[in-house]
């Protein structure tokens, strides 16, 4: 098996699954499974380009899986933390970025904030990769991409039910949906913390039609899915402040029992971006696929082919 490499000019960001065509996300997509499939055949691909991780709040999966897509590429790597850089001490990240475009190809980062600051960061470095902000999470839709390819040998078509509350996993997976040929996705939260009007709105004009659907409650028979996702509850480990949020949560909790309500023909298989707190948004027995198919080991492999796919974009090659 032979990866063809085709260098073009010029470096582009990865912000937002919403500032992308379908190709696009097609293209990231086949390459990160290909990635996926045969790392071994993408080694040295971006040889001498520097990387810079910058990730100003905690991560296991995405902050290593960059790392580890990286060294296969042969990039050269930095690691900047929150102390490492004066944005802690008041500057904007437009200025942190200008320094950084002088020294750097690409950069990764993790801003934990708005997604206005990871704009500012990317109008001077070209190659910036959303690898989360408060707003959205595109290379973890990526890497549940290629665990569903993977799985069902395609995506066309598939049903997928998210339970819990909006936050960016949810709205990438939105995304994703909303533009490659899935067939919907049913959304399931807590009044007041589910995609409003507008946003759901905005989502089904992309491609027209109903792909993504908002619910408050969850019916004994659920339109019957491919595939439940789940996430935390407390997005980012914040803290909720109603007294009474995990009384509102608890009915979305994901449990043998739901998976087999939301299974029809068919056995539908359980999602989890991780980190998981076992025993609320999901069961332990449903998480590590025990009487029930879990993809999370896979999705958290992928999280290293989509980091390698977002690289090699962002430079042009793939």
């Amino acid at each position: 098996m032979e990866v063809v490499t085709t260098v073009r000019s010029g470096r582009r960001p990865i912000l937002s699954l919403a500032d992308l065509s379908a190709e696009d996300i097609a293209e990231l997509g086949e390459i990160a499974f290909r990635y996926g499939q045969a790392p071994q055949l993408f080694e040295e691909r971006l040889t001498g380009t520097r990387v810079g991780l910058v990730f100003t709040a905690p991560s296991t999966r995405t902050r290593t899986s960059f790392w580890s897509a990286a060294m296969t590429l042969g990039c050269d790597v930095l690691h900047l933390g929150r102390a490492d850089l004066q944005v802690s001490t008041g500057e904007t990240w437009s200025d942190t970025g200008a320094m950084l475009a002088n020294y750097l190809d690409i950069v990764v980062a993790r801003t934990n904030g708005p997604q206005h600051e990871l704009v500012e960061l990317a109008s001077q470095v070209p190659a910036t990769i959303n690898a989360l902000t408060y707003h959205e999470h595109p290379t973890q839709a990526i890497a549940d991409l290629c665990a569903l390819r993977e799985h069902f040998g395609k995506t066309e078509d598939l049903r997928l039910a998210y339970l819990g509350e909006v936050n960016n996993t949810a709205r990438s997976l939105a995304l994703l949906v909303s533009t490659l040929p899935f067939k919907r996705l049913d959304v399931y939260s807590p009044a007041g913390t589910g995609f409003t009007a507008e946003e759901i709105q905005s989502l089904n004009a992309i491609r027209g039609g109903e792909a993504v659907r908002q619910h408050h409650h969850v019916p004994d028979s659920p339109d019957p899915v491919d595939a439940v996702y789940t996430t935390r509850w407390q997005s980012m480990g914040e803290p909720r402040k109603e007294p009474d949020w995990l009384s509102q949560f608890a009915p979305f909790a994901v449990t043998k029992e739901l998976m087999d309500r939301f299974s029809g023909s068919t056995e539908a298989v359980f999602m989890h971006d991780l980190p998981a707190v076992r025993d609320q948004e999901a069961t332990s027995d449903v998480l590590d696929g025990k009487g029930t198919t879990s993809l999370v080991a896979r999705q958290a492999f992928h999280k290293a082919s989509a980091a390698a796919a977002a690289l090699l974009w962002s430079m042009e090659t793939s």
